[in-house]
Formats: C-alpha cells, structure tokens, sequence
C-alpha cells in the first residue's frame, strides 16, 4: 500500500477542509521513518490538531465512500498521561497498521488518526465497514496485543490504555461523545463484564 500522511492545523476560523494539508505520501517502512523523524510528534502539536495516516487517495473524513459506512477502534488517552504516552501509542498503532501486522485485515482499515484536545487526545484506527464484526474484532485484537507488548518502552506505567472501544462514524456524527454507545469494547485485562462483550478475546 501508498499511505499518505495528512495534518490539520488549529486554525479553527477556516474551513475544516482548508485546515488538512497534505504531508507526504510514503510505500516502505524506510520511507515512513524518514518521514518521521523530520515531523514533530503527536505530543508537540498545539491543542485542535489532527494528524492522520490514511492508505493513498481515501481522504480521512467520515463522508468519503470508503469511510462513510465505516468505523474506529478509538484510545482514549487522559490528560494525565498525555506526553510520553501519545507518542508512544501513535507510532506502535502507525507501525503495526503500515507494517500490514493486521495481515490479511489491513485490506479494511482505511488508515489512522490522532486527535489532540484539551480533554484527552485520541487515537483511532478507521475500518470500512462498521458491519463487519470478524475483521473489526480481529483487527481490535491484535491491536490489543501489539499495546501489551512488553517490549514497549519500559519507562511507560501499564497498562498503557483501559479499554478499546469500536464505534460506529454514522453514530458518532449523530450523538455527543459522551453517548455514542461502542458496538464493541475489549479492556486491557482479559475480563470483560458481561454487558459490554461483543468481541471476547480468545
């Protein structure tokens, strides 16, 4: 796969469209580090700002037809924890989606976002079919365990996230934040209550 790297500044008195901005495009794990290293981090971006890292020609906006049907598997990150934390998660969530460490799932992840805002910045994975609950759960489960590798910096307090949350774009366009109910939920530990077990980990 071509992806292509997209940043939205904080200037909120534009358009949102002429806020995005293409970054670079990139086809190797070679060429995304040295994209990489020549871009700030997620944890340096002013308060409003997005980056985004979507397959080439999918623009990474709910409307689009390869997303408008779609989802996220969304990382709430608290304000707390911001700094270290952020960036540690975006480039593990960067490596294994543009590495193809989904395998044969990477075929429905459109690409990935980070949201910086004053709440607790976000991380997602966008899916093109909100629908398709074998390759959202796989997808969602090999996410967990690439945010439990031990490897992972060790300075990082664990577990580095609480839940994963899959949520449907239409939902979360039509709900505030705080009401959007998650199709599907998977914790850090193994336990999941009963109510919120749509995609039980094997």
């Amino acid at each position: 796969y071509i992806w292509t790297y997209w940043y939205l500044n904080d200037q909120r008195d534009k358009s949102w469209e002429k806020r995005l901005k293409v970054v670079s495009n990139f086809g190797t794990v070679e060429e995304f580090w040295a994209l990489y290293v020549n871009i700030r981090p997620p944890s340096l971006l002013p308060t409003a700002c997005d980056y985004s890292v979507f397959k080439k020609d999918i623009q990474p906006m709910w409307e689009v037809p390869e997303n408008a049907k779609g989802g996220r598997w969304l990382i709430t990150i608290d304000k707390s924890r911001h700094h270290d934390l952020l960036d540690v998660i975006w480039l593990e969530v960067l490596l294994a989606v543009i590495g193809q460490q989904f395998g044969k799932y990477t075929a429905d992840i459109c690409g990935v976002v980070v949201n910086i805002r004053n709440k607790g910045s976000k991380i997602s994975i966008w899916t093109t079919d909100c629908n398709n609950d074998e390759s959202n759960c796989k997808i969602g489960e090999i996410l967990k365990q690439k945010l439990t590798n031990p490897d992972i910096d060790s300075k990082i307090q664990r577990p580095i996230f609480d839940v994963l949350r899959y949520e449907d774009h239409q939902e979360v366009q039509n709900k505030s934040s705080s009401s959007v109910k998650a199709k599907h939920i998977i914790t850090a530990s193994d336990y999941v209550t009963e109510e919120l077990s749509p995609c039980m980990m094997k």
